[in-house]
């Protein structure tokens, strides 16, 4: 017979009194799933605050998901920089134009877009500017030689360093390589004597390649060498500049900077849809507007602006284009610039001649969103970027509209809310999507919607809606019960 143990019986008793006794039934409880959904409590991402512009949904939490590099600047992002990728009809377009109406509803706020994608003859932003009262700024060989737009690469506004830098980065790209140290001379003291004999005008490309062919005696006797060396170190240099002014891109570059464009106005749209895409013609325009803005239309004005480049690969492919970038991003981070580059697919840049520039570039995104890719290239794409294993599966099976956010390692789903104001604004493939409808009939019908508060009143209607539904449910449960 086994000994009585006092010790034993009271934790047998109290074990009992809070558990049950061990052979005890349950009796079932019944409950509503809106009573008993308490048990699990929801879970979710932190977000990433609730100041800035409306994305969209987080697609597990359903919460609403807000972004603005300037808000989360030096708390939760080293830098204001974002990349966006994708393959095209996703919603990348979508997003960027959706983004930058919103981000204009704030007061301190100017945009730059360089718009390298066109449809009936204008850029891709063309309705946002008519919308915003704007008149893009076309580049186009052709209505240059009309007395159409011209930027200037010599324009006073930018200093002599930077003219110098930017003429190097024009040359460079053009031949495909680097300029040696002669050629780097000849080019050198034509623009010094250029700068410093031309008065009561603009200095324009016509007068380094004037110099480049007659070089003056004393940058034969500076360094000490016949005045014909001189000439042929610049003579390719001269050809290629040549091009700019007689060429087939003449017209853009070879005068002085038009006047009257307006760097005051809350949106810039620099229109280079007329250029073909594929010509060395687009990084050169490219590295030109960038060096051209960064001397005249960033400021320290205490303003917020961003830089918005379509078809980006322009310029991070290109070494000596990406390496003007990446010294403009530098800078403009001081004075409030977020650049927002876009690009189909990582492998345009990272496999390029531009990898170490694109690298550092890539570096300085601190915000990238991907929306679907094939599988290899989500492989490739995470690598690259550090995404996490279940962002890199699921980046294949994202619909049209839903993308991978990776905000300096906050990585969340988003799905991306558009307004019914903001829809024929955003969705220019008219070509393929239009029947017989008039593109100016949609537009007129939107014109009177306000964009004010749209967003956050169709988000407030959706929230209310799911409430709704969610009460119903609960309710019909409860009456089961």
């Amino acid at each position: 017979m086994t000994a009585f143990d006092p010790l034993t019986a009271v934790t047998d008793a109290f074990t009992g009194l809070l558990f049950g006794k061990t052979e005890t039934t349950r009796l079932p409880v019944r409950t509503s799933t809106g009573q008993a959904q308490a048990v699990y409590l929801p879970t979710a991402a932190p977000g990433l605050g609730d100041s800035g512009v409306i994305i969209g949904r987080e697609v597990y939490s359903g919460k609403g998901y807000i972004y603005d590099p300037f808000q989360l600047y030096g708390q939760q992002l080293p830098a204001p920089h974002w990349l966006v990728l994708g393959e095209s009809g996703n919603g990348k377009s979508a997003l960027e134009k959706t983004y930058i109406l919103r981000q204009l509803r704030f007061r301190d706020r100017q945009v730059v877009v360089l718009d390298a994608q066109g449809e009936d003859g204008v850029g891709e932003w063309n309705l946002i500017a008519e919308q915003m009262g704007v008149t893009p700024i076309r580049l186009d060989p052709m209505a240059a030689l009309d007395q159409g737009i011209r930027l200037n690469p010599l324009d006073p506004s930018i200093t002599t360093t930077g003219q110098l830098a930017l003429l190097r980065t024009i040359i460079e790209v053009a031949m495909g390589h680097g300029l040696d140290e002669r050629a780097g001379f000849a080019l050198k003291v034509a623009h010094s004597y250029v700068n410093g004999t031309v008065t009561g005008r603009q200095p324009v490309l016509t007068d380094i390649v004037e110099q480049l062919r007659h070089p003056e005696p004393e940058s034969a006797e500076a360094m000490n060498v016949a005045l014909e060396d001189v000439r042929a170190w610049g003579l390719d240099v001269a050809l290629v500049l040549d091009r700019l002014v007689d060429g087939d891109l003449r017209g853009m570059f070879d005068g002085p900077t038009t006047v009257g464009i307006d760097l005051d106005a809350p949106l810039i749209v620099f229109d280079l849809s007329h250029i073909d895409r594929n010509s060395i013609a687009m990084p050169i325009l490219m590295a030109i507007v960038g060096v051209w803005l960064e001397h005249t239309w960033i400021r320290p004005d205490r303003k917020k602006r961003i830089f918005l480049v379509e078809e980006a690969w322009h310029i991070i492919n290109s070494p000596f284009v990406a390496q003007l970038f990446q010294r403009l991003l530098k800078f403009g981070r001081r004075l409030g610039l977020s650049f927002v580059a876009v690009v189909h697919h990582l492998s345009d840049v990272v496999d390029g001649a531009a990898a170490r520039e694109a690298a550092a570039i890539l570096k300085m995104a601190s915000t990238r969103t991907i929306y679907a890719q094939k599988a290899d290239e989500a492989r490739a794409t995470g690598k690259v970027l550090g995404l996490p294993r279940w962002a890199v599966e699921i980046i294949p099976t994202l619909s049209p509209g839903i993308a991978v956010w990776d905000v300096n390692g906050n990585v969340q789903v988003v799905k991306h809310l558009i307004t019914e104001a903001e829809k024929p604004l955003v969705f220019t493939d008219r070509a393929m999507t239009e029947s017989s409808a008039d593109p100016a009939d949609s537009m007129d019908s939107a014109a009177p919607v306000p964009l004010e508060d749209t967003v956050a009143d169709e988000f407030e209607a959706e929230t209310a809606s799911r409430a709704a539904e969610m009460e119903r449910l609960a309710h019909a449960d409860e009456t089961v019960a």
